[in-house]
């Protein structure tokens, strides 16, 4: 399985792309940062993300694309940035047709490090020790980024198996049942009495 994973931001975007499976070994293909000038219009921002992430996507040829779901933070201004360059994002793979996934940096960092409450020098750290890299990928945006893709390739399929579950049960319950043929009774012999 191939995933490029995504850190979004407007001023710097990281992107990472592993590949592998649960349970096999992980290889990084890539990575590295989408960056906008923080003085320049924010369509134009917008437009760059969206350049960046195509060229990954046309050069990695991902099979999903794992984005950080947004949440909420106190520094409103920073969270429209993130949701807006995590939509460029969405937009870009699912214009190709490619499945995208979201996760929470929670769940990131507990599949990563074992910890939702791991900091970004932990998490830099496992994504070096998982990939077998020499260092700590910089800036934290693009180790994020892989560790969005690690997080994807290793609960994909726990996933996967659950929304089937799902789908499954939701077409049982509204396969119509055929129609029911109604019992054709045989009319009982008459009953004779017997003089005594």
């Amino acid at each position: 399985m191939r995933v490029l994973g995504v850190d979004p931001g407007l001023t710097r975007c990281g992107v990472g792309v592993v590949d592998g499976g649960a349970g096999r070994t992980l290889t990084m293909l890539g990575v590295g940062v989408v960056r906008t000038r923080a003085d320049a219009e924010l369509g134009h921002r917008l437009v760059a993300i969206e350049r960046g992430i195509e060229e990954w996507l046309d050069e990695h040829r991902p099979e999903f694309v794992a984005v950080e779901r947004v949440f909420s933070q106190h520094n409103v201004r920073t969270v429209m940035g993130t949701a807006q360059a995590s939509a460029v994002a969405m937009l870009c793979a699912s214009r190709r047709g490619i499945p995208v996934a979201l996760h929470t940096p929670s769940e990131v960092k507990a599949a990563v490090t074992g910890s939702g409450r791991a900091d970004k020098a932990q998490v830099g750290a496992m994504v070096t020790r998982l990939l077998r890299l020499e260092a700590p990928p910089k800036p934290a945006d693009a180790a994020d980024a892989l560790a969005l893709a690690i997080c994807h390739i290793w609960r994909a399929p726990a996933v996967n198996r659950l929304q089937q579950a799902h789908a499954a049960a939701a077409g049982a319950s509204r396969t119509p049942r055929a129609p029911r043929t109604p019992a054709v009774r045989t009319p009982a012999p008459p009953v004779r009495k017997v003089p005594r």
